[in-house]
């Protein structure tokens, strides 16, 4: 009886393994089978992503090539702009330079001594009469060109206030004043008369841009002007007003005048300043260069 209970209970837990065991290899066919699945998805699912990820990189690729090329386009467009603003301004400036050209009398640099000959008929476009207060002669009028007038003025303040004082004895001519006064120091002088004064229409005082100057004390004896001190602080201050020393020593047309100044503007009178050199010396090719600044 013991025996077959034995049996009953050794099958019984036989059988239970066995259906254990069963089970077991069910579940884990299954697990397997769902992990393998699963594994399968998720390495599909990655390599999608993966593509999508590629895609997503080529597109980032391609925008970003897309910008660059935009910004180049602009970086371009840019310097086009730039290009044609700078010759936009440049041609604005060469039109205001012609323009401004085309309202300045070209014969204000002209080189007139002996050979170069002014037109019997020319007058400055403007002239002003120049205040008494800086004149020799009380009872004489004496007029400058207009645009001149102030330079001259400032020139004449700045000297008396190095306690330099100036006066004009001289200033425009017209040619038939200038041919009467050669007339005049012809008689006195003879051919002499050629060494200090020009002939009509060679004289710069036609200009109205040119003066002669002397000093209280020496009045009409102008031609010692040399030894008057003012005539130093001309030579070293003139320039800043636009004044030049036309006939220096050793100058190839008249003699010394010392007394015997032209305005030039600021720009060229600096330059001969500078350059130690004479209104004659330089070629009327770059004197013409001038031209248009001569007022500024």
């Amino acid at each position: 009886m013991k025996t077959q209970f034995q049996k009953i209970a050794v099958w019984f837990a036989v059988s239970t393994i066995l259906m254990a065991s069963i089970y077991g290899g069910f579940n884990y066919y299954f697990v397997f089978r769902h992990l393998k699945q699963t594994k399968k998805l998720m390495a599909s699912t990655t390599t999608e992503l993966q593509e999508k990820i590629v895609s997503l990189e080529n597109t980032v690729s391609q925008f970003k090539i897309a910008n660059t090329n935009l910004v180049n386009s602009l970086i371009a467009e840019q310097s086009k702009n730039n290009f044609f603003d700078e010759e936009l301004k440049k041609i604005q400036g060469t039109v205001g330079t012609l323009e401004k050209l085309s309202q300045t009398d070209k014969e204000l640099l002209q080189k007139y001594s002996k050979i170069y000959f002014l037109n019997e008929h020319y007058t400055p476009q403007n002239l002003s009469t120049i205040d008494r207060k800086y004149v020799y002669n009380q009872d004489e009028i004496y007029q400058i060109h207009t645009k001149v007038q102030p330079y001259l003025y400032r020139m004449f303040d700045a000297a008396a206030s190095n306690s330099q004082p100036l006066e004009i004895i001289s200033a425009f001519r017209s040619f038939g004043v200038q041919a009467s006064l050669k007339t005049s120091y012809k008689i006195t002088y003879g051919s002499g008369a050629n060494q200090f004064s020009a002939d009509q229409g060679y004289s710069e005082h036609q200009l109205g841009t040119t003066i002669d100057l002397t000093t209280p004390s020496l009045g009409a004896s102008f031609t010692k002007f040399e030894t008057a001190v003012v005539y130093q602080w001309l030579l070293d201050n003139a320039y800043q007003y636009g004044f030049v020393l036309s006939y220096p020593k050793n100058n190839l047309y008249y003699q010394f005048e010392p007394w015997h100044w032209r305005f030039v503007g600021v720009s060229l009178a600096t330059k001969l300043h500078n350059e130690k050199q004479g209104f004659y010396d330089l070629e009327q090719r770059v004197i013409d260069a001038y031209l248009v600044s001569i007022f500024d």
